[in-house]
């Protein structure tokens, strides 16, 4: 790889690596130390073809989910089943992952513009803007971005468009996907909202067991499923339709809390073994 070698987007790859090696180190023990992220289906992302991948998901943080997810990605493409152990696998991670984000959001600071760089597809939301309701055309360039993407690689995509749960499928995701004709990856992520502020930036909570699955590519007719075919399919596949929800009783929420609890009063105890021995050893 050239020093000076750039993606589509104009960014030096050289550059991008050494942001996502220096991140992904930074981030690492928020997913695989005082919280522990529980992996299922990574063996699919091996199995998934270099380019026009779109991955969808349901949104809990700004950021943490697809850190997240950069993490899986290539620890699986390094070897790793259902497990981020050892980040050796950041050395040498995949350059060509891109995810949509708002644009006012990945402007919103230092920290966001440099993950920005990272792989950020930038797009302005039609539908919210500075915190307030909008109406506003779709920005055909941004359409055009998101293809660009899908042409060089795998694109993240939260087709919700907010990190508030239960909301409906935006259409435009489904528009991408007859347009382009991508294959599509269900995501289902949990835990991110309780260990982390809505940012992703800020830990809230240590101890918290995450997850993400990974689902089989859905099965979509690309000429022949309507728009509002693609929606229904994309919102079971990332559990967010209607009929998951439920009222959870305070009892189930009660025993949650307690096994919380539990995980932290282990790893606690386990930590003051550890620190126990070492002071045995060097006595």
């Amino acid at each position: 790889m050239g020093l000076f070698k750039k993606n589509p987007f104009g960014h030096i790859l050289f550059l991008k690596k050494w942001l996502i090696r220096i991140l992904g180190a930074l981030t690492h023990r928020r997913f695989k130390g005082f919280n522990q992220l529980q992996i299922e289906g990574s063996e699919i992302i091996t199995q998934l073809p270099e380019n026009n991948v779109l991955f969808v998901s349901n949104h809990q943080t700004y950021f943490a989910d697809v850190v997240a997810m950069f993490h899986v990605f290539n620890a699986s493409l390094s070897g790793r089943v259902d497990s981020i152990k050892n980040i050796g696998y950041l050395w040498n991670p995949k350059l060509n992952i891109y995810f949509v984000a708002a644009r006012e959001t990945m402007q919103s600071g230092l920290l966001p513009k440099i993950l920005a760089y990272t792989g950020s597809v930038s797009i302005d939301r039609t539908w919210r803007a500075e915190g307030k309701e909008v109406n506003r055309q779709v920005k055909m360039s941004d359409v055009s971005n998101i293809s660009k993407a899908l042409n060089d690689g795998w694109v993240i995509t939260f087709p919700q468009g907010t990190t508030k749960p239960w909301k409906p499928i935006r259409r435009g995701t489904a528009f991408i996907i007859k347009e382009n004709k991508p294959l599509v990856v269900p995501i289902v992520i949990d835990g991110f909202r309780r260990s982390f502020d809505r940012k992703g930036l800020r830990t809230k909570k240590k101890g918290i067991l995450q997850s993400m699955e990974i689902k089989q590519p859905l099965d979509i007719d690309y000429e022949n499923d309507s728009i509002q075919d693609i929606v229904k399919k994309l919102e079971y596949a990332i559990e967010q339709h209607p009929s998951f929800l439920k009222v959870i009783p305070e009892e189930e929420l009660l025993i949650r809390e307690e096994l919380n609890k539990e995980r932290q009063w282990r790893k606690e105890k386990k930590q003051k073994k550890i620190k126990e021995e070492k002071e045995l050893g060097e006595n």
